[in-house]
């Protein structure tokens, strides 16, 4: 199991994060995500976890404060896990997360962050209402209304075009692309782009890595009640897909993508040299529990067995 105290460290991580960017929320979802993959995974080698709380450590440690400009807003990646005072919870107060996220969530903001960082806050302050505080509740709830007018993202379109965001793309209609119909058929059609573009190099939107985490996000929300939250969620999960689509093959310009020799739910994974470019820090951990979140909706065996032979190249 990952240690509890990075379940409260995660949640003022993201409470403090509106302070430093929206952006910022990225430490705090991925010390919340490494805790809950260890809750949910509970059965695993001992090395793994150490391997995951290692990882936790460095994100603590500021290894990965590429998010904001801590000069700039005078904030640095151990200002944002802080604790904040010691107030009474206030337990009702997690409905203003779900209103907050309800004037963002129609539409793709920056690959899916707003949702991502607002289910797994969720479910830490339902799971655990003792730290639903005024100020841990509040300091979430600006994180998420700073999506409010966030583009969708930036993708990169090679060396002539360069980076572009999701305000200067005009998307095609997309026939083979029908709107989804239900969370499931929005899970696993994201499993199957998943699998058929695991190995090829793009960059931008997030990556597979916010695409497979926007969806698992999504489902959180419905397990926790948000049904009509996640159901007004789909449309912009759909254009993510599509903007992903959008991206062309720069492997020729940057090089193929790798795949891990081995799964990450071994010790052997975590003995290895990990890479941590590309916010593989943070990424890795986020990735690992909403995958895994994912897979609970899969039932046909080949597509376990191939969607597993394609998150390897996400753990690289």
């Amino acid at each position: 199991m990952i240690d509890f105290q990075y379940l409260q460290t995660g949640l003022f991580g993201l409470a403090n994060a509106h302070r430093a960017g929206t952006m910022a929320g990225h430490l705090g979802a991925a010390v919340l995500a490494g805790y809950f993959f260890g809750e949910d995974q509970s059965e695993l080698p001992d090395e793994v976890y150490r391997g995951i709380e290692g990882e936790i450590k460095r994100i603590l440690a500021g290894e990965e404060a590429i998010w904001w400009n801590t000069q700039q807003a005078g904030i640095t990646p151990a200002d944002l896990f802080k604790p904040l005072p010691d107030e009474p919870p206030q337990p009702d107060l997690i409905e203003s997360l779900a209103t907050a996220l309800q004037k963002n969530v129609a539409e793709t903001r920056q690959s899916g962050h707003n949702i991502i960082f607002a289910a797994i806050a969720i479910r830490a302050l339902k799971d655990h209402s003792e730290y639903a505080t005024p100020r841990i509740v509040g300091g979430i709830r600006k994180l998420i209304e700073g999506f409010d007018k966030a583009h969708a993202g930036r993708g990169y379109f090679g060396k002539q075009t360069g980076w572009l965001n999701g305000t200067q793309i005009k998307l095609p209609p997309d026939t083979m692309l029908p709107a989804y119909v239900s969370i499931h058929d929005m899970v696993e059609t994201t499993l199957e782009e998943f699998i058929s573009t695991a190995a090829v190099r793009k960059q931008g939107f997030g990556g597979l890595w916010h695409l497979i985490n926007h969806a698992a996000a999504i489902t959180e929300l419905n397990r926790y009640g948000y049904k009509e939250l996640a159901l007004r969620a789909l449309p912009a999960h759909r254009y993510h897909l599509q903007l992903w689509r959008s991206l062309p093959d720069v492997e020729s310009e940057l090089g193929p993508v790798l795949k891990a020799t081995q799964a990450p739910r071994v010790a052997a994974y975590w003995k290895g040299m990990l890479k941590r470019d590309e916010a593989r820090l943070t990424h890795r951990i986020k990735t690992l529990y909403g995958y895994y979140v994912l897979k609970r909706f899969i039932e046909r065996e080949d597509l376990k067995n191939r969607a597993d032979q394609a998150f390897l190249y996400l753990m690289d």
